[in-house]
């Protein structure tokens, strides 16, 4: 690949023709927002670990805590007397993750996603049903307050397939009101339309050991006592798919699926499939292959696929005892955050990312490796983390560029989310590390490790840009759209096609690591973001929350390009972002956005989101305009000024609010499960989910995204405004 001098987005700023919008009530002290900035890179780098690394708590809803006790249950693990009881089974430990699910219980009954949701019956249906199975009584009221929620939304009819099979597991529905998923899918060629290359990584992870499930059936039947057949407003509907037929378009894709998973079940009943025993082998193979311990901490290292892999390993005779159960359950419960009083369960660990992250944020305040020994330490540490293996994205390369992979191995660079998830690494991470990295190798020598290993990955990013000119996270991919009609795909993750925020984020790194403005992969995704934009100027943002985050991300990416702000598309954009601007300077936007479009950029203020705002603002005009002077007073406002102990979650009110992203906090009641960190001075603190697992489905809430987002734009913004020297670092 040909490449040229290292660009930076400000290279092209003095070619701006906007004036500031200014007025007297937004000055600010320049010096107050230079110390603030210090402070805020201090009290970044008292959460970077020896090794120069950072990792954060990952936060996710209550169905980590309630499908962990379910699999407990499945897996006959209740107490050291179960089944397949041991010591580390202890009520206590059971009470505890029962304890943080109750805290999270809504005023009204349900549990919601996110705070600020609506209520979610499947979230609602598994914590009753779990602290059931724990001891609870379904007399108490917080019990009958869950059932009478779990009406109101529908039964447990309502809930989504994935939460489904853990009923059928412990004998509360047939298996008939679950999809069938065939393990035969692992011999399908790839020619046919529906491949496991085809499907999003995470789903990849996620089809075969359900497929194993949905083949041996897995069941332990509760006593009746605990069972939860009273979650079901139609008795029937226990023993069907609860999937409605479309009879105003009998051929669409929907009832295609339905027709062709009553021929599945037809089929596994009258055993008619020659391949079933050598498909379950070829299944149970392809996972323990991407289980090796030497390439992943766990199936997919994430939470979902870690939890079924047990089950199906159970069913398939493999004892708690075997080293690959043994791996399989170790990796799951390293997920577990042991307080005194509750246990709460992360859904993966992001170590690469909020490195990644972090290391751009303080190169934005001035930090770079020749500099400072931590910046230094920080790009060992990623070099370190280079993923080795040849994993399955190759399969859908372009064949010359797959041969050329595999050929050679020291040609390319890519890094996954995790500590160690060598089978998938991702675009998004990757080019999050190479371009902060080759920014902190500023001042180093030509050739250097660092700048060198942030060229590679240029190679492997280019290598996976789809044809519309998009990048996807794990696959060079398509968007099948037909897909998203198959049965078990309601979990809204079938697929992984191109979206604007990961594109924009490509677009800066691979002109930051050297690849000029006019190449023709650069162009290419310039001209996807234009098409991908919405009418109000704004992009829809697939993983953070949700119109602002894609909208930074995409317009980064466009300044990155050399993209004239002058131009109508990029002034839409900035006429958006002063619409959205909060009264009080901030910018927010509740995940309840990708439920009701109408509220683009609506909700409480955040730090990670005011972020994201004033540095898109800072492309497209003055980093003396008044939108951004506002935002960024806002930032040292809001910044804390001493050690800040935890704060109670807040509580969460069912009602006509939520539509807003709206919540009530109250010292009275807030839950006992204390789990805001403490936080450092010079920090912020934010309660909200910023963070996107699965549109309209999983939502998360880095805990670091509020303290290396603030430093981020207020580096620009000093970096920009000219105020004093980069921040002095630590000197090697």
């Amino acid at each position: 690949m040909t490449t040229t001098a290292t660009a930076t987005p400000a290279d092209h700023r003095a070619a701006r023709a906007l004036q500031p919008s200014t007025s007297p009530g937004t000055r600010i002290d320049t010096d107050t927002v230079a110390r603030a900035l210090d402070r805020a890179v201090d009290a970044l780098f008292t959460k970077q670990r020896a090794d120069g690394h950072w990792c954060a708590e990952l936060e996710g809803d209550s169905i980590l805590s309630s499908e962990y006790l379910l699999m407990k249950a499945i897996l006959g693990q209740r107490s050291p007397d179960d089944a397949e009881g041991s010591p580390a089974d202890t009520p206590e430990k059971f009470e505890k993750i029962c304890a943080y699910l109750r805290a999270l219980q809504r005023t009204g009954g349900a549990w919601g996603q996110y705070p600020g949701s609506g209520p979610d019956v499947s979230a609602t249906a598994k914590a009753y049903l779990a602290l059931k199975i724990f001891g609870d009584d379904p007399k108490s009221p917080h019990m009958r307050a869950a059932l009478e929620a779990t009406h109101r939304l529908g039964g447990a009819e309502k809930i989504n397939t994935f939460s489904m099979f853990y009923l059928a597991c412990l004998g509360q529905v047939s298996w008939k009101a679950c999809p069938t998923i065939p393990p035969e899918v692992v011999f399908l060629p790839r020619w046919f339309p529906f491949h496991m290359d085809k499907v999003a990584a995470w789903t990849r992870t996620m089809i075969l050991p359900l497929a194993l499930c949905t083949a041996l059936r897995p069941v332990r039947t509760l006593p009746d006592h605990l069972g939860c057949a009273e979650l079901f407003i139609d008795p029937k509907s226990r023993t069907r798919l609860n999937k409605p037929w479309n009879t105003k378009d009998p051929t669409c894709w929907s009832n295609i699926f339905l027709g062709i998973d009553r021929f599945l079940k037809f089929v596994h009943a009258a055993r008619l499939s020659p391949v079933r025993s050598a498909s379950i082998r070829a299944a149970r193979d392809w996972i323990v292959e991407r289980m090796r311990a030497d390439t992943t901490d766990g199936l997919g290292a994430i939470f979902p696929p870690m939890v079924y892999i047990q089950v199906a390993l159970h069913k398939m005779g493999y004892e708690r005892s075997h080293p690959v159960r043994a791996e399989a359950e170790r990796q799951l419960d390293r997920f577990i955050v042991e307080k005194d009083d509750h246990i709460r369960i992360q859904p993966c660990f992001s170590p690469v990312w909020d490195t990644g992250i972090a290391l751009y944020a303080l190169t934005e305040a001035g930090l770079t490796a020749q500099d400072d020994d931590r910046i230094a330490r920080t790009c060992a540490w990623l070099c370190d983390r280079e993923v080795k293996l040849v994993g399955d994205w190759v399969r859908n390369l372009r064949a010359a560029d797959r041969e050329r992979f595999r050929a050679d191995r020291d040609s390319w660079a890519a890094w996954a989310f995790e500590y160690r998830n060598d089978w998938y690494p991702d675009v998004d991470d990757t080019a999050m590390v190479a371009k902060a990295m080759r920014r902190a190798a500023d001042g180093l020598p030509p050739g250097h490790r660092f700048a060198d290993t942030a060229r590679r990955a240029t190679e492997w990013i280019v290598a996976m840009q789809n044809d519309d000119g998009g990048w996807a996270a794990f696959d060079r991919t398509k968007h099948r759209e037909w897909m998203e009609a198959v049965p078990f795909a309601d979990h809204n993750a079938m697929q992984d096609p191109s979206c604007p925020d990961i594109t924009g984020r490509t677009i800066e790194a691979l002109i930051t690591c050297g690849v000029p403005r006019d190449h023709a992969s650069v162009r290419r995704a310039v001209e996807y973001l234009k098409t991908t934009q919405l009418p109000e100027g704004c992009w829809k943002g697939r993983w953070g929350v949700n119109y602002l985050y894609g909208t930074w991300q995409a317009v980064g990416g466009l300044d990155a390009a050399g993209e004239d702000v002058r131009q109508p598309y990029l002034q839409r954009t900035l006429t958006w972002l002063r619409k959205v601007q909060n009264e009080d300077g901030g910018f927010g936007e509740s995940a309840n956005s990708y439920e009701n479009e109408s509220i683009k950029g609506v909700g409480p203020s955040t730090a990670s989101q005011t972020a994201w705002g004033v540095t898109t603002l800072m492309y497209l005009t003055s980093p003396n305009d008044t939108a951004v002077l506002r935002a960024i007073r806002w930032l040292v406002d809001h910044q804390l000024d001493a050690d800040t102990p935890a704060a109670p979650w807040p509580v969460q009110v069912e009602g006509e609010d939520w539509k807003l992203g709206l919540i009530e906090q109250s010292e009275k009641t807030a839950p006992k499960a204390n789990h805001l960190v403490d936080e450092p001075a010079g920090a912020w603190r934010e309660p909200w989910f910023t963070g996107t697992g699965f549109p309209k489905v999983f939502y998360l809430r880095y805990h670091l995204y509020r303290h290396y987002f603030p430093v981020m734009a207020l580096g620009r913004w000093v970096r920009l405004t000219g105020v004093r020297p980069t921040h002095s670092g630590n000197q090697v």
